[in-house]
Formats: structure tokens, sequence, C-alpha cells
């Protein structure tokens, strides 16, 4: 949810700016979906939503589904964006099918993730702190080393930052790109449906 609410926060900007507080035909015609296959995922959205004054009625709907196999129209979507997200699904490949599947021509697909770091004294250093901090620090804060441990481990199994690129290219995108963002500890990645 909270790469939502800052969709509708920035909307909600421009078009405060461009009418001066009067509702505008974008605010009006702006619905977001948020889809998490976890109902309890969706819960903690929600309560969210409702802290910030969010409602469906509003602009979102919290919809339970699987990135594989998504249950909205073809072509239905102006956008689409996952965080920290695609890394957990099975088949990536399935996932970004359907992305391309769901969006309209000219919609964009934008995917935050943690990635692979490419600036090679900050690799060693992250290293070790992601195998050797994290884990520990799970288990000291949330009593669950597990699952730190396999955060850490689902990252290096996550493609490196231009074969997930060539993916999405793979699935039928164009004008694919990725930015790095702390030195590729997370990464950007885009492109659009032609």
């Amino acid at each position: 949810g909270d790469v939502a609410f800052r969709v509708v926060e920035r909307i909600k900007s421009v078009s405060h700016r461009a009418t001066q507080g009067t509702l505008t035909d974008m605010e009006e015609d702006t619905h977001i979906y948020v889809c998490d296959i976890n109902p309890n995922m969706l819960e903690v959205g929600k309560k969210r939503a409702a802290e910030k004054g969010y409602n469906e009625e509003q602009c979102l709907s919290w919809v339970q589904g699987d990135a594989e196999a998504l249950s909205f129209e073809d072509g239905s979507m102006d956008g689409y964006t996952i965080a920290f997200g695609i890394r957990n699904v099975t088949h990536i490949e399935k996932a970004l099918s359907e992305a391309y599947r769901v969006l309209k021509k000219g919609g964009r697909f934008l995917c935050l993730e943690l990635s692979h770091v490419d600036v090679p004294v900050f690799k060693d250093i992250y290293d070790i702190y992601s195998f050797s901090v994290i884990p520990a620090v799970g288990e000291l804060v949330a009593g669950d080393r597990q699952s730190y441990q396999y955060l850490v481990e689902s990252i290096r199994r996550f493609p490196k930052q231009e074969k997930f690129a060539q993916m999405i290219q793979e699935a039928g995108f164009e004008a694919v790109e990725y930015e790095n963002l702390v030195g590729g500890v997370v990464a950007i990645h885009s492109g659009v449906k032609l």
C-alpha cells in the first residue's frame, strides 16, 4: 500500500496546484488496485490507509491475488508497480507476462527491488553485513533468524540488474532501463508496453 499512497499523494499534489484545490478529472478517474497474495499484508495496508484517511470510495481497492495469475482484464491498467515483491514470486517470467498483459498500450511497468551491489569495496562490506548482521538482528529483535536469513538468500538468488532487465524485455516491454540506488542495494527497473 505504501507505493499506492505515494501515487495518490502525488496526484492530489499535482491536481491541487493545477486547480487550486478543486477536484479534477485526474483525481476522479484515478483508481489504484493494491494486490497481494497475502491477506495479512492487505489488512496491514488497509489499516494504514484508514490512518491516512483513504477509503475505497476515493480511489483504492484491495485485491487478494497472485502476481502470476492476475484477475484483471487484458489492457486495463495505465501503470503497474511492484515493490519488494517480484523477488518472492515462484516464476518471475509469469509475473512479468501478467504485468504486460494487464497494461494498456503506453502503460508503464515499474519494479523496486532489493538487488546486487555493484561497487566492489561496498559489496564486500554489504556481504558481511547481509550474512552476519541481518540474520542476527532478526533473531535478536524478532526472534526469527530464519526469515531474515531467507531475505538475504532470496536477494542473492534474484537475477542481477542486467539479467532482470533482459527478462523484462523478453516479456514484451520496450524502453527497458534500470537505476541503481545505494550502489545497487536497491534497483528500480522500468519498461513500457508499446
